[in-house]
């Protein structure tokens, strides 16, 4: 069941995020659009928005390695977060947003 209600939780954050097609969307809208899903709730781990401790060593390691892994994904979090409307840099907004609220 846990499973279950996993899958339909990203099926429904896949679907908001390709609804949003602007260019060059801000990091809160990209957030608030494709990443929200996961990143509020912890879900598989994910860093929680505003959690210093969790994001503190993802931090440490540079800001190409945090682009580098939402671009691509790691671990249990695909490419993009699911938005395969954004853009690359529109990905990179969302973490510069995401970073700004952990510091």
């Amino acid at each position: 069941m846990k499973k279950m209600t996993l899958l339909l939780v990203m099926m429904g954050a896949m679907s908001a995020g390709s609804s949003y097609a602007a260019a060059d969307r801000s990091g809160e809208v990209v957030f608030k659009a494709a990443c929200t899903v996961c990143h509020t709730a912890g879900l598989m781990n994910a860093p929680k928005l505003g959690d210093k401790v969790a994001w503190k060593a993802r931090i440490a390691q540079g800001m190409p390695m945090l682009y580098d892994h939402a671009l691509k994904g790691i671990r249990t979090m695909p490419a993009k977060g699911t938005c395969t409307a954004c853009t690359d840099k529109e990905i990179k907004n969302g973490v510069d947003y995401m970073v700004s609220k952990a510091k």
